[in-house]
């Protein structure tokens, strides 16, 4: 790791640790919304759920779109931990077709100041935002707001399960997952991927300042 990124990273966690953030799944909890919040102002998608893995999301994404087992989905240059975790969920790739089902992008302290400029105007998108180092976290972006109801709605403790857990009555009883999974996204992690987003510009500028000190 060099030093201007140790640089970025001591620089969020300082602001963070220092804020008083806590493990939450309380309704006044703020910062996996505000993650959420920052990616659609971004992407300009309105419908973006978080994860706390990238294959979360990308489960997400695959189950947004009713790609499930026995079915097939086009994604091209993947890595291998991509094609174990798709044959996993017994889900073939076909490579032949030019047109990849989704997008996906992964966001580091190099590309975080404009990334969006690399995108190809996807309807739905994949950011995986590990590499920035403060623990496993990807969101699934989308413009289709029945994408998002359905991925978010393989998380215990998504929004649809603390909408029940909060008024005690079911919330979306016709979207009924077969299984759900701890995707649930910690809000101290979450919270250091929205403030490296809010402050990126700033981001920039210190990188060059550490990399000419």
């Amino acid at each position: 790791m060099d030093k201007s990124t140790r640089f970025q990273i001591s620089f969020v966690l300082s602001r963070v640790l220092n804020s008083g953030i806590i493990m939450s799944i309380e309704k006044n909890e703020k910062e996996i919304k505000g993650l959420e919040s920052a990616i659609t102002k971004i992407t300009k998608l309105p419908y973006v759920s978080t994860f706390n893995s990238y294959t979360g999301a990308l489960h997400g994404a695959l189950q947004g779109n009713d790609i499930g087992h026995g079915d097939s989905v086009t994604l091209s240059n993947t890595t291998d931990q991509e094609e174990k975790f798709i044959d996993w969920l017994g889900i073939s790739n076909q490579y032949v077709i030019e047109q990849d089902s989704f997008e996906r992008f992964s966001v580091n302290w190099q590309n975080i100041g404009s990334f969006e400029e690399e995108l190809q105007q996807p309807s739905t998108l994949v950011l995986d935002f590990t590499e920035l180092g403060f623990g496993p976290c990807a969101l699934m972006a989308t413009q289709d707001n029945r994408i998002w109801e359905k991925a978010e709605r393989l998380k215990i403790f998504g929004a649809f399960d603390l909408r029940t857990m909060w008024t005690q009555e079911e919330s979306h009883p016709d979207l009924q997952p077969g299984i759900q999974f701890n995707y649930r996204i910690s809000p101290l992690v979450a919270a250091c991927a929205k403030l490296s987003l809010l402050k990126r510009g700033e981001m920039v500028e210190n990188r060059f300042f550490a990399k000419t000190t």
